[in-house]
C-alpha cells in the first residue's frame, strides 16, 4: 500500500493505491489519526485500492467517527469497485460520506 498526502483548499487528500490489509492498516490508521488531531476536512481518494479488507475498514470508520466528534468532514472519495463491494456489504455505503472526485468532496 502507497500512502500520499497533500493539502488542498483548507483541507488535506489522501490517497491510497495498492491493498489496504492487516499488513497495511496500521500506517493507514496512524497516518488517519495524525490528521484529525489537525480538525481539517479529510477526504480519502480510494480510486487505486485493489483490495481492502477488515482492518482497513475499521481504519476509515474509526477516523470517520473522530471527525464527526470534531465537527469536521471526512469523505471518501473515488472509491474503487473493489472497496464499493466491502463498503456494500457491511452497509457502511450507508454511513460514509462518497464523493465522485476531489473537487466534489472537497466543494471546490
Amino acid at each position: 500500500m502507497k500512502i500520499e498526502t497533500r493539502a488542498a483548499e483548507n483541507a488535506t487528500v489522501i490517497s491510497l493505491s495498492g491493498e489496504v490489509d492487516l499488513r497495511h492498516s496500521p500506517n493507514l490508521r496512524k497516518t488517519l489519526m495524525e490528521l484529525m488531531l489537525e480538525k481539517r476536512p479529510v477526504a480519502v481518494d480510494l480510486s487505486r485500492v485493489e483490495y481492502i479488507d477488515s482492518s482497513g475498514i475499521a481504519g476509515l470508520v474509526e477516523a470517520y467517527q473522530m471527525a464527526r466528534k470534531n465537527g469536521t468532514l471526512f469523505v471518501l472519495v473515488a472509491i474503487s469497485d473493489p472497496v464499493r463491494r466491502v463498503l456494500q456489504l457491511a452497509r457502511l455505503d450507508r454511513v460514509f460520506t462518497i464523493a465522485a472526485t476531489i473537487e466534489d468532496a472537497l466543494g471546490g
